[in-house]
């Protein structure tokens, strides 16, 4: 069953900041000492392990550790936390806005997260535990979670806002077609990044909120730093995405008006060549009894009446305020 453990440490005690294997994981589990596992929520042995070694959870809180579709939240059971957060999604091939949930249990003594897929945040902080300046327990450890995951959605945030006021330049400044996918696929970028990152803002005020001994104050005080920062890039979201639907709208109207002026200008186009068209055409019938048809100065005398009436019809539709 050791196969689901993706990576274990010691985090404080004697052990503080040596990596484990499957047999020591559990060692460290039973004890006093602090211990973390991370687990592939997908591996099949995943929930076997965690039966075996943390008997004592209620099955519901095993089922939220495992269930593949999850939001944000965090929950206070007895002397433990339940905490689900998202991170941006760094692995290759993989949208950034398709958010890893990373699962976690914590107690005095035992820390397991899972996870579906990699997530750079969880190996940030092994680092940090194995050069001796990680967490030392449950607390700092759901601090420095949330501040690594919120790290790497803070860049991801600031480039799309960038990139949000350059297509307001170009909207305003060079309205093109091509510019509505460029505005679609944002506008669903944000909103899928605002629907994860709202709850997790709603889970980090539930850990405040809640009070836990686990939480030292200044614990508490980082966790609300993050949280006030997390609020900001949501209303960041919000804003980027009301902006994307203005823009969007305003794309609109640009292409709108672009076509009924074409229109228009077809239509004054067919307006005056609509009579032209009708003279040249009744001239031209090869019917006898034609005027003019012996006169070498016919062709000429047509085309000046043509003349003339191409003027009076551009004279009217002036003073009519059409053109």
């Amino acid at each position: 069953m050791t196969d689901c453990i993706h990576f274990a440490y010691a985090m404080n005690g004697p052990d503080r900041g040596r990596k484990l294997d499957g047999a020591n994981a559990v060692e460290v589990l039973r004890d006093s000492a602090l211990g973390w596992v991370h687990l592939a929520a997908d591996h099949p042995d995943t929930k076997a392990w965690i039966r075996t070694n943390l008997s004592y959870l209620d099955e519901t809180v095993t089922d939220a550790l495992l269930v593949p579709a999850t939001r944000p939240r965090a929950t206070a059971i007895g002397n433990g936390l339940l905490v689900i957060l998202r991170g941006v999604n760094t692995n290759e091939g993989r949208d950034p806005e398709d958010m890893v949930a990373v699962r976690l249990w914590a107690d005095a003594e035992r820390i397991v997260t899972l996870a579906r897929q990699r997530v750079r945040a969880l190996e940030d902080i092994a680092d940090d535990i194995a050069r001796g300046r990680g967490p030392t327990d449950a607390g700092a450890f759901l601090t420095r979670l949330a501040e690594r995951l919120n790290a790497r959605l803070e860049p991801l945030v600031n480039d799309l806002d960038i990139e949000t006021d350059s297509l307001e330049e170009e909207v305003i400044g060079n309205p093109d077609r091509n510019l509505r996918r460029r505005i679609v696929e944002m506008r669903l970028q944000v909103i899928e990044l605002r629907r994860h990152s709202a709850p997790q803002r709603e889970a980090l005020a539930e850990l405040e909120d809640s009070g836990h001994e686990l939480i030292d104050p200044e614990d508490m005080r980082h966790l609300r730093e993050t949280r006030e920062r997390l609020t900001r890039q949501v209303e960041n979201l919000d804003e980027m995405r009301e902006s994307l639907a203005v823009l969007r709208e305003e794309l609109a109207g640009h292409m709108s008006d672009r076509l009924n002026r074409n229109m228009y200008i077809l239509s004054i186009l067919s307006a005056i060549f609509l009579p032209l068209g009708f003279l040249t055409g009744l001239f031209g019938i090869n019917l006898g009894g034609m005027p003019g048809a012996d006169s070498p100065w016919a062709f000429w005398i047509f085309t000046g009446i043509l003349t003339v009436i191409l003027c009076l019809q551009i004279g009217v539709l002036r003073m009519l305020r059409w053109m």
